[in-house]
């Protein structure tokens, strides 16, 4: 009975047009959560497994989807209501299913390696090392040479990264046949798929190490104190990271070190502020200069630079130096420096000063007061509209 059996496409969730990489997906998905060493001793789990295989067996195969499409599952299989899925082989998805159970066991792909596919005992890549290198304002800006300190593992100079000791080799490994991984095959309940795991006489190496090196104990490489220079780029920013390759822990088995990532936090400038490229200063000026102009140096990161103020020149103006910004980082050109000005306001004035400070106030509203005016008769400013106030 055709009610016997559900839907393939209901079985792994996807519908009825996906393609090859969503049923492979829903597959690896569902496989793993019902997978029988997950669920020991849980039959619906078994049950469930068995159906994925079934559907995914028939749907990745596009012969038999094809005739499943069309006829359902007597297209397939015409006696698919006796006794559903019969176990046995997966066919052309076996190496799916080891290459899926083989990683997630702890081991990798089929053909004998592991870990990702590859063999342990080939060459491996070393480990990258990240440190964090603080620097100033400016030699972010420009650039510049730093030395840093730090511990990484090196090739043994004894036995030249090989872990065995002067004069003697390695023993390959007769479990795993120097691949660093054996095959092991899983069922139960007529179903049955093969995986592959590090093989336990080695560890997943390939070799076996009967004289290990003194100096080193057999792991090929030791740990020294480097002496690292780091060329920092002009126009560095904070946060940004340089990778220096090559520079990181001894790799494996012939394989290149690693890299080392060197992290850059840059020191906070007490008078510049940056964006970019941009730098951003805040120029406090006096009120007469503001108000009659003045001939100005300015601070900027490559020194202080001549600047003619316009008379009148508004509090909160921001005017441009081209150029004087931050180098474009690995490129050509720089940045501008934007110069904001301020306005500083007296205080502690002589009252000499107030005196001054009022005539010109007077002046500014048409009013010119004589010289001898006296303290009771002298021309009333904002000043006394102040004080009246309070």
């Amino acid at each position: 009975m055709a009610d016997q059996k559900r839907d393939y496409y209901e079985v792994l969730g996807v519908s009825k047009g996906a393609s090859d990489d969503d049923l492979k997906k829903a597959y690896r998905k569902l496989a793993k959560q019902y997978h029988p060493d997950l669920n020991p001793d849980d039959k619906t789990a078994e049950t469930r497994f068995k159906e994925v295989n079934e559907a995914y067996e028939v749907l990745s195969d596009q012969d038999k989807r094809s005739k499943y499409d069309q006829f359902g599952h007597a297209g397939i299989d015409p006696n698919f209501s006796s006794g559903g899925f019969n176990g046995g082989g997966f066919g052309g998805f076996e190496d799916l299913v080891g290459d899926l159970f083989g990683s997630f066991f702890g081991g990798g792909g089929g053909g004998g390696g592991y870990s990702g596919g590859g063999r342990k005992n080939g060459p491996q890549k070393g480990q990258s090392l990240r440190v964090n290198l603080n620097i100033t304002f400016e030699e972010a800006a420009f650039g510049c040479q730093k030395e840093i300190s730090l511990n990484r593992s090196e090739p043994c100079p004894d036995c030249e990264g090989s872990g065995c000791a002067p004069g003697t080799t390695a023993e390959i490994c007769p479990d795993c046949r120097g691949s660093g991984a054996i095959r092991i095959q899983r069922g139960g309940g007529g179903f049955s798929f093969s995986s592959t795991q590090p093989c336990p006489r080695c560890s997943g190496t390939g070799k076996i190490i009967h004289q290990p090196c003194p100096t080193c104990h057999g792991e090929g490489a030791r740990t020294t104190n480097k002496k690292i220079s780091v060329s920092i780029p002009a126009g560095i920013d904070d946060g940004q990271a340089i990778s220096m390759r090559g520079q990181g822990n001894a790799g494996k088995n012939g394989g290149p070190a690693g890299d080392l990532i060197v992290g850059i936090s840059v020191i906070p400038h007490p008078e510049f502020r940056r964006d970019g490229t941009s730098v951003y200063f805040s120029l406090p000026v006096t009120f007469s200069q503001a108000v009659l102009g003045a001939e100005l140096l300015i601070p900027t990161i490559d020194g202080k630079v001549k600047y003619t103020l316009p008379e009148g020149t508004q509090p909160g103006t921001t005017f441009r130096l081209r150029g004087k910004g931050i180098p474009v980082l690995n490129g050509h050109g720089r940045g501008d420096q934007f110069v904001t000005l301020t306005v500083r306001v007296p205080t502690g004035l002589t009252q000499e000063q107030k005196t001054a400070l009022q005539g010109f106030d007077a002046a500014m509203n048409g009013e010119a007061p004589s010289s001898d005016a006296s303290e009771g008769d002298r021309p009333k400013s904002i000043f006394d509209k102040h004080k009246k106030k309070k």
